[in-house]
């Protein structure tokens, strides 16, 4: 793997974090993620991210998730840590650390963001400290009748070059991992609320 790619792969990690978080290890098969939408782009030094994922499940189950940021841990496997460290109403501070592992390679990465939440609407996340030299993501959830679109929508400065090709090619692909592994938890979430578990 190119020093690049390994660049890359720690770019998403840290980028996307609290979006909720980002993972490099998706539950599913990758064949199981490909009708997530995503779109990366280069914008001069920015990188801007779009993703549309559509799931199965309640709108409460799917906000639930998307907020547990005490309990990302559980099932965002390069999280080591993730919990909020102060509430004022709507606005939390969110602070995670985790791990980009690929073989042997294994690169950490750091956070803090502010996360405003507009209950079972919106989440808006923006870079207070970290790996990143800012970073700004709306996500919103919207009822279609039995399922949800989670709308994912920002952009974020790197503190290294990311060429205009394969850049957003490999960070597309990392993203709907991530988002795979999120909607995994929602769908096993739902089907533990179907079957009358707590």
């Amino acid at each position: 793997m190119s020093p690049m790619h390994r660049c890359l792969i720690a770019l998403v990690a840290m980028a996307v974090g609290v979006l909720p978080a980002a993972g490099l290890h998706a539950a599913g098969s990758p064949a199981a993620d490909q009708d997530i939408g995503v779109h990366v782009k280069k914008d001069g030094a920015e990188i801007v991210v779009d993703v549309d994922v559509l799931v199965n499940a309640p709108l409460a189950v799917a906000w639930e998730v998307l907020t547990d940021y005490d309990h990302m841990t559980e099932f965002i496997a390069n999280l080591q840590s993730s919990s909020v460290q102060a509430r004022n109403g709507q606005t939390l501070q969110v602070y995670q650390k985790g791990k980009a592992e690929r073989g042997l390679l294994s690169i950490t990465f750091e956070n803090v963001r502010e996360v405003q939440l507009v209950p079972f609407q919106e989440i808006r996340s923006r870079l207070i400290s970290g790996d990143l030299k800012a970073s700004q993501f709306t996500t919103r959830v919207v009822a279609d009748g039995t399922q949800v679109h989670i709308i994912n929508s920002g952009r974020y400065t790197p503190k290294i070059w990311v060429p205009p090709f394969i850049g957003p090619a490999l960070i597309e692909a990392e993203t709907r991992k991530q988002f795979g592994e999120i909607r995994t938890e929602i769908l096993r979430r739902n089907a533990l609320r179907a079957n009358g578990a707590s």
